[in-house]
């Protein structure tokens, strides 16, 4: 009987042994897994902020290609116009050349003065034509800065994106390393 006591005795103890591993070793898995979940978690609200910044971004450079494309659009427009007045102007000089020696060779007074009338209102005509040339090349010289400062913002919005992608990169190559 003695015997049977002490194994029974011996049981209870190894069991109860047994029973304390087992609840030490399930909340340490428990602890892990906790740990787990939150650096999942933290991982996860870090990837969803680098999306979320990604689209903004994206988005930010999507408006600025439109706005270096309007600046663009600005300047064709003011250089076809000086290409226009700086033509007006060739033509009303060459104009005025053509009538300045037809006038030394006519003799006839009646077409001396329709020649004399025709150079006064050409000369009067270029007159404005030299003052909207100069308007014409002010307004180009404000829209090649203009594409200059568009084109600057969108350099820059491009290099941001391209280090931000860089940056994604880098952390799905180490994330996806062997740790």
């Amino acid at each position: 009987m003695h015997r049977s006591s002490f194994l029974a005795q011996a049981l209870l103890v190894s069991s109860v042994g047994a029973y304390t591993q087992t609840t030490s070793t399930d909340s340490q898995t428990l602890r892990a897994l906790l740990t787990e979940v939150r650096g999942l978690r933290q991982d996860l609200q870090s990837t969803t902020l680098a999306a979320q910044r990604a689209q903004i971004l994206v988005y930010r450079v999507q408006v600025q290609e439109a706005a270096t494309a309007r600046a663009v659009q600005r300047l064709d427009n003011a250089r076809s116009k000086l290409a226009e007045v700086q033509d007006r102007r060739k033509r009303l000089t060459a104009d005025i050349k053509r009538l300045e020696d037809a006038q030394g060779g006519t003799e006839n007074p009646t077409d001396r003065k329709a020649i004399e009338d025709a150079l006064a209102q050409l000369r009067a005509n270029l007159e404005p034509s030299a003052s909207e040339e100069q308007d014409r090349q002010t307004k180009e010289t404000e829209c090649e800065d203009e594409v200059r400062v568009e084109r600057a913002k969108l350099s820059e919005l491009q290099d941001q994106l391209e280090r931000l992608d860089t940056t994604l990169e880098n952390s799905i190559r180490q994330s996806s390393s062997p740790q």
